[in-house]
C-alpha cells in the first residue's frame, strides 16, 4: 500500500483512532493490508473481519506478533497495537481501497482493467497480467480474489509505481459487481460471457446477464468495453456501453469480432490457432489445454491492445504461459497416465468444455476417463444441467465415467440412461473411495479429467492422483 498516516487512514474509513506505544496520529504505515494474519509482515495492516466460522478479532495478537502495525477492528481488542475502530471492517476495507487507488490514479500513470464473466475470469486475468508485466509494474489478484474482501485487498497492493491494476470481479448477488468495480471505475471493462454459473443465485440467466453488465455501467464513461461478441447477451451490452460514451471492441471467433481466432486445433501439447486483427494474422501456440482458453486469450490480447501493446507482443508473451492457474486444466501425472486437474470450479459451460478437451487430446490406443463431481449454485436448473453433462460425456465417448459424491448422482444416472453400462460409469460416495477405485482402475495410456465445483474439493483428489502417477 502507499504510505499513509494513521490519521489519514482513520479519516478515510471513518473510524476512531486508538493509539498505542509510541505511535502518533502522524505515524506512517505502508505495509500489506489483509484479513489473513498469516500474511502479515513488518508494518502491515490487519483487518479483523468477523466470519461465520471464526472471528478475525481473535487473531489480532498473531497479526501483531508477525509485524502488524495497525489493526482495523469493529471493537477494541486487548492487544498492544494501534487500532482503528469502525462499524464495519469490510466497508472500511473498501473505503481504504477506493482512496488509495484514487491517489495513485491522480498521479496520471495508473490504468485499470476490470474483468467479469460467468467463466474464464481468473485465466483471463492471469493472461493479461502476464502480457502487461513486460510493460510495467502490474498488480493482479492472487488466485480468485474477486469478492468483497479479495478485490479491495488486491487494489490495496498498488504503489506509486504501479502502471496497471487488473481487477477480477465475481458476482455474489445483484449489485455486487457494481459496488466492487465502483471503487475504482475501470478504464477498460472486459465481459467474457454469460453462462449458468451461479444462475441459481440470480434467478436465471437473464438476471445473470444484468449482473455482468454492471461492470460496463461502473466503468469510466468514455472508457473502453471489451466484449465477447460470440455471446449474444454480452454483445447486447454494446448499446449500454455506447450510451455511456465508451468505445467498444469485440473479440471472438465470428466475423463480428475486431480481434478474432480461427483454425483452432487442440492437442495434448496445447492449443493452436491464428489470431487476426487489423489485417494481420499471427499464429498462437497456447500451452494451456482447451479450446475454451482461446476465448480467454483473445480477451487478454484485446485488452492489452487497448493499452498499447501490439498483437504480436501479446501473443509472444502468452506463449510463455504454462498453466492458467493451479487446478485449472493443470497437467499432472506423467506420459504414462496423464491427469488433468480442472477442479477449482465448475459450471455447465466449463464442464462441457473440459470434457470436449479430454476427448480432443486423447489419441489412438489411449483411454478417456472423466472423474466428475457436482456443479454448485445452479438452483432449480441443477438437475437438468447434471443430466446434460451425463449425456454429453457418453456422446463424447468418454470410456470411463467416475462420478463422486451424492450431489452428483443424477449425472451418473443420466450417463447410465444414455448407455454407459457395465462399469463404464460408476458412482462412488466420496474422494477416498474414488481414489481407491482409480489407483487400481487406471492404466497406461489413460487420459484423466478431474472436474467439479470448488466446494466439492475434487482438486485434492486430482493432486493425489497426479502424485501417484508421476
Amino acid at each position: 500500500m502507499i504510505a499513509l498516516s494513521l490519521a489519514e487512514i482513520a479519516a478515510t474509513v471513518g473510524g476512531e483512532l486508538r493509539l498505542a506505544g509510541t505511535d502518533s496520529a502522524e505515524t506512517v504505515v505502508d505495509g500489506v493490508v489483509d484479513t489473513d494474519s498469516r500474511v502479515m509482515t513488518t508494518g502491515s495492516i490487519f483487518v479483523a473481519k468477523p466470519g461465520a466460522e471464526t472471528d478475525g478479532h481473535r487473531f489480532v495478537g498473531a497479526a501483531v506478533a508477525a509485524g502488524a502495525a495497525l489493526a482495523i477492528v469493529e471493537h477494541p481488542v486487548d492487544e498492544d497495537v494501534t487500532q482503528i475502530v469502525v462499524a464495519d471492517v469490510v466497508a472500511a476495507l473498501a473505503d481504504l481501497a477506493r482512496e488509495v487507488v484514487a491517489r495513485v490514479r491522480a498521479d496520471g500513470d495508473l490504468r485499470i482493467v476490470g474483468i467479469t464473466g460467468s467463466n474464464g475470469k481468473t485465466t483471463t486475468k492471469n493472461f493479461l497480467a502476464r502480457i502487461l508485466a513486460d510493460e510495467g509494474e502490474t498488480v493482479a489478484p492472487i488466485n480468485s480474489y474477486n469478492n468483497e474482501v479479495g478485490a479491495p485487498v488486491t487494489m490495496l497492493r498498488v504503489t506509486r509505481s504501479t502502471r496497471f491494476l487488473v481487477s477480477e470481479f465475481g458476482a455474489a448477488a445483484p449489485g455486487s459487481i457494481a459496488r466492487l468495480a465502483g471503487l475504482v471505475e475501470p478504464d477498460i471493462a472486459v465481459v467474457l460471457m454469460v453462462g449458468m454459473a451461479h444462475a441459481g443465485g440470480f434467478g436465471g440467466i437473464e438476471e445473470t446477464a444484468k449482473a455482468k453488465s454492471e461492470l460496463v455501467t461502473a466503468a469510466k464513461a468514455n472508457g473502453t468495453a471489451v466484449l465477447g461478441v460470440d455471446d449474444a447477451r454480452v454483445a447486447a451490452m454494446r448499446e449500454l456501453a455506447e450510451s455511456r460514451g465508451m468505445t467498444v471492441v469485440g473479440f471472438g471467433q465470428g466475423t463480428a469480432a475486431d480481434v478474432r481466432a480461427h483454425g483452432i486445433e487442440v492437442t495434448a501439447a496445447g492449443t493452436r490457432c491464428t489470431i487476426e486483427a487489423d489485417g494481420q494474422q499471427i499464429p498462437l501456440h497456447l500451452r494451456v489445454l482447451g479450446a475454451h482458453h482461446i476465448t480467454n486469450a483473445l480477451a487478454a490480447i484485446t485488452a492489452a491492445r487497448v493499452l498499447g501493446v501490439s498483437t504480436a507482443d501479446a501473443v509472444a508473451r502468452l506463449e510463455t504461459v504454462e498453466i492458467a492457474e493451479r487446478w485449472r486444466m493443470q497437467p499432472m501425472g506423467s506420459d504414462r497416465v496423464r491427469i488433468i486437474n480442472d477442479a477449482y470450479n465448475a459450471s455447465p459451460d466449463s464442464m462441457a468444455a473440459a470434457l470436449r478437451t479430454l476427448a480432443q487430446i486423447t489419441g489412438p490406443g489411449e483411454r478417456t476417463v472423466a472423474v466428475l463431481g457436482a456443479m454448485s449454485e445452479l438452483g432449480e436448473s441443477a438437475g437438468e444441467e447434471h443430466d446434460r453433462i451425463g449425456l454429453l460425456a457418453v456422446r463424447l465417448n468418454i470410456q470411463r465415467i467416475v462420478v463422486v459424491g451424492p450431489e452428483a448422482r443424477r449425472l451418473y444416472l443420466s450417463a447410465v440412461g444414455e448407455g454407459s453400462w457395465d462399469s463404464e460409469a460408476v458412482h462412488l460416495p466420496d474422494q477416498d473411495a474414488a481414489f481407491e477405485y482409480l489407483r487400481t482402475e487406471l492404466r497406461d495410456g489413460d487420459r484423466v479429467l478431474v472436474k467439479s465445483s470448488n466446494s466439492v474439493g475434487l482438486r485434492h483428489l486430482g493432486d493425489r492422483l497426479g502424485e501417484l502417477f508421476s
